[in-house]
């Protein structure tokens, strides 16, 4: 265990290591080590990371222009009206802005896009740069609003402020601020917000076609393919349910403090988590007729994708998979999937696990399975070799790496352009791990 910092034992289960205790104590939701290259993401990534796929929403990185770089086609979040999320606004701060201030600058770019571009909504956000400085984005947003009657909300997310959660944590609270004057406790309250799915490929649309085919109304989703008109009236919603318990759990605690709305977690990855909560969100809803089409529906698309799975567990049962993703929940699901399919996982890491993810991932593994928290790419990959995972599920961030080390690879974050959510995600999924982990190509590399 030499390779690994003594700072990050406390973030790592490994029988070998003898530490974590029984999973459940593993070192979590806190700052990443210096100097480990951490694979996170900044602060400021993950509030856009949530807000980014409000259709209609304009965004001005308060910053140097490199900030601005996430923008179009960085995520796969598909958009059925305005595409207008997919672009960044800037107001390019110099070095003239650092020493002087850079507040007049995002008064006049707030003015321009609303004059040009007849804006409902902008988000402000402050990067490092406004973090050092001090510009007081607060007052700059509060004018704004006053003088145009639109809303402009500031996201103070300087990137050095915390870890990607807290990023999260910002967005949510910028979503509360956006629909909180719209709430009305005398309202009647029915249907469902969908919190955390950012319709990545499409998969928003995917989910939402089942809940029509069952008569259940989505009321709004969080955030995406969503838009100014649809987010405010979120809180007339009866239930949250919460795909991505990472960045939205926050947002579904605050609804239900502020609206009595209350929330479960679900998951509409795999067969097994996509019925489950299909079942779910139906019997919480309290329709019999629901519940009943929930079941036929559920009942039927297990079946045919059982069959599926049926042609590819030969070639697949057996290998060994590992797991590097954003959260405790996603990594829980892909753990199933791959029972489901005959892989059993070797190496399981997130970047915003919480404890009680840690203990749900080690029931759920074997006694020699490697668990890891906020992981750099040294121990990813001492332990793939160590573990001889097969294939690599995660983000942009770790294919070269897998790729460097003779090991498959399957992208399951932002950036993908196939749905991998629902019943039909069941097949593009294992449809992709057959391909990618089957490829001849490694006999070549080994050969070599």
């Amino acid at each position: 265990m030499d390779t690994v910092l003594e700072e990050r034992k406390a973030s790592i289960f490994a029988q070998e290591l003898g530490c974590g205790g029984d999973g459940s104590s593993i070192g979590c939701e806190r700052a990443s080590v210096s100097g480990a290259v951490s694979q996170r993401a900044c602060v400021y990534c993950g509030a856009r990371v949530v807000l980014n796929p409000i259709t209609d929403a304009f965004h001005i990185v308060h910053g140097p222009i490199g900030c601005a770089s996430y923008t179009w086609d960085i995520r796969g979040s598909l958009s059925s009206g305005s595409d207008l999320y997919r672009n960044s606004f800037s107001t390019d701060l110099r070095e003239k802005d650092v020493i002087f201030g850079g507040a007049e600058k995002l008064q006049r770019a707030i003015e321009e896009i609303v004059q040009e571009k007849k804006a409902k909504l902008i988000f402000v956000y402050a990067t490092c740069i406004v973090g050092v400085i001090g510009d007081d984005i607060e007052a700059v947003c509060r004018q704004a609003e006053e003088k145009f009657g639109i809303r402009v909300i500031p996201v103070k997310a300087p990137g050095f402020s915390g870890t990607k959660s807290q990023g999260y944590k910002l967005a949510c609270d910028a979503m509360m601020r956006l629909i909180r004057p719209h709430y009305d406790e005398k309202l009647k309250k029915c249907g469902v917000n969908i919190l955390g799915d950012f319709n990545l490929a499409g998969e928003m649309w995917i989910i939402k076609n089942y809940f029509h085919r069952i008569g259940i109304p989505i009321v709004s989703t969080f955030t995406g393919d969503a838009s100014y008109e649809t987010l405010i009236k979120a809180p007339r919603a009866a239930i949250n349910i919460v795909q991505c318990a990472g960045s939205s759990a926050y947002l579904a605690k605050r609804m239900e403090e502020e609206f009595n709305i209350p929330f479960f977690k679900v998951s509409f990855f795999g067969v097994e988590d996509t019925t489950n909560s299909i079942l779910r969100v139906a019997d919480a809803v309290g329709d019999a007729a629901a519940v009943k089409k929930a079941a036929c529906f559920t009942t039927e698309e297990r079946r045919k994708a059982e069959s599926f799975l049926e042609i590819y567990r030969p070639h697949l049962t057996g290998r060994r998979a590992a797991i590097y993703v954003g959260g405790g929940f996603k990594a829980i699901s892909l753990i199933r999937q791959f029972a489901e399919m005959g892989i059993k996982t070797v190496v399981v890491g997130t970047q915003t696990g919480k404890q009680e993810d840690y203990t749900v991932i080690r029931s759920l593994v074997d006694a020699d399975t490697v668990i890891l928290d906020d992981a750099n790419p040294a121990e990813l990959e001492r332990f793939m070799r160590e573990t001889k995972a097969d294939i690599l599920v995660g983000g942009v961030k770790e294919r070269p790496l897998a790729y460097k080390l003779g090991i498959a690879f399957c992208d399951h974050n932002h950036e993908r352009k196939h749905a991998l959510g629902g019943y039909e995600g069941v097949v593009n999924f294992t449809r992709e791990i057959n391909l990618s982990i089957n490829s001849p190509v490694w006999k070549y590399l080994k050969e070599a």
